[in-house]
């Protein structure tokens, strides 16, 4: 079809020709509300973003005479963000004569690879950066996540007038 007729008869019925694919050859047109078409795909875009999952990056620090207790807390952190869905950065910082004796960050970062286990894949491993030993952990998506088990039910209470057992 010309293109004057087209756009002819797009305004006699009050919509507006637009061009859907213009490399192809002829140039397809189509007859639409413009901005209908627009609001639609805004929408769409919108709806979109909605859906997608953004992931932040998290950052624990340690340092290589961290005692035990404070590694489980910072371990338990490290387990929340990931089942938050966030990727974690982990980082062991030296001071000083610290650097003499890496090896006791290296065994840190097995330790808590260890705590954290099925929950956390290793992205890249532990590398040094200057004074800086640090890996990045995102979530596991096969591990189950961990649900917390069901109260138990306490015992029946006896009826009132009824006797315990064992009694005559």
């Amino acid at each position: 079809m010309e293109t004057r007729k087209a756009l002819e008869m797009a305004q006699n019925l009050g919509l507006d020709l637009c061009e859907v694919s213009p490399k192809a050859k002829p140039p397809v047109c189509k007859i639409l509300d413009y901005g209908k078409f627009k609001y639609e795909q805004k929408k769409k875009k919108s709806a979109a973003k909605k859906k997608q999952a953004v992931t932040t990056l998290k950052e624990v620090q340690f340092r290589p005479r961290t005692d035990t207790h404070d590694i489980d807390y910072k371990v338990r952190n490290i387990l929340r963000f990931l089942e938050e869905g966030n990727k974690v950065k982990v980082s062991i910082r030296f001071r000083g004569r610290e650097m003499a004796h890496t090896e006791i960050g290296h065994d840190l970062v097995k330790k808590i690879v260890d705590r954290v286990g099925e929950a956390g894949i290793m992205d890249q491993r532990a590398k040094m950066e200057s004074r800086v030993l640090s890996f990045t952990l995102s979530p596991n998506p096969k591990a189950k996540k961990a649900k917390k088990p069901a109260t138990p039910t306490p015992p029946a209470k006896p009826e009132e007038g009824a006797q315990p057992a064992g009694s005559a």
